[in-house]
């Protein structure tokens, strides 16, 4: 670690140095897969639908799939790799023979996957702009709900990788809660379109929250609840996110 360099500063540095290497592999799913969901579906599908809650199918969709884009980069990124580095790597066991702590390869690690999403998200911003889908100048926010989405995600996620042994977990996330949170949380459809039972199930989803908000940014349009309320949510998840995160780093640290 650099003199003077901040530990958590000095975590985000190594996640940069690994990414620059290694940044190929992300292309399709972090920049290519959204832009395929929004011709394919918005575009594609859309001819089919019309339009959705006054806009035209494109531009409904877009915000989800900007918000779903950050969503699947957070979680992604806080599975394996998490599990990686403490179990075959063991770069979180070399990390504390430094000064580095647990609290601060947690904020390093949501660091670094802030950037990734906030890279991506405003490379998807500029195709959407480009086919017309932001109808208000609000649109410039929504990097900032993406970046509090991807900490509220990835925080409670690492907090997970960091207490299994197995990646076979990581299939029961996946299956049971990533692709069900895509499917219902209403990125391609309005939740009310969901029956009664299902719709508790969306709510709780931090994804639907920044999803509403996203798209109220995006289309110049009041969200379901009070801006404050989505936001709220966000931030209580995050914040205890990242307390599990820190203490789960802590008990496997001291194995």
């Amino acid at each position: 670690m650099s003199l003077g360099v901040h530990p958590t500063v000095a975590v985000l540095e190594r996640h940069l140095t690994l990414y620059r290497r290694l940044w190929q592999a992300s292309v399709f799913s972090s920049f290519v897969l959204p832009v395929l969901f929004l011709l394919s579906i918005g575009i594609g599908v859309g001819g089919y639908v019309g339009k959705v809650q006054g806009v035209e199918y494109p531009s409904f969709i877009a915000p989800g799939v900007l918000a779903s884009t950050a969503f699947q980069i957070a979680v992604g990124e806080s599975t394996y790799s998490v599990l990686g580095d403490f179990k075959w790597v063991r770069a979180y066991h070399a990390m504390r023979a430094t000064p580095v702590g647990p609290a601060d390869m947690v904020r390093g690690h949501l660091l670094y996957l802030v950037l990734r999403v906030t890279i991506a998200v405003v490379a998807f911003l500029t195709v959407v702009l480009f086919f017309g889908g932001l109808h208000s100048p609000w649109a410039l926010v929504t990097p900032l709900v993406c970046a509090v989405l991807t900490v509220s995600v990835a925080a409670p996620v690492t907090a997970f990788a960091a207490t299994i042994e197995h990646d076979s977990y990581f299939s029961l996330l996946f299956r049971f809660v990533v692709i069900p949170s895509t499917l219902f949380a209403g990125v391609f459809f309005p939740l009310e379109q969901l029956t009664a039972v299902l719709r508790p199930l969306a709510y709780a989803s931090p994804l639907w929250h920044a999803v509403e908000l996203c798209r109220a940014a995006t289309l110049g349009t009041a969200p379901a609840w009070p801006v404050v309320v989505h936001a709220g949510y966000l931030l209580a998840w995050a914040v205890v996110g990242f307390f599990l995160a820190v203490r789960a780093f802590r008990r496997r640290l001291e194995d």
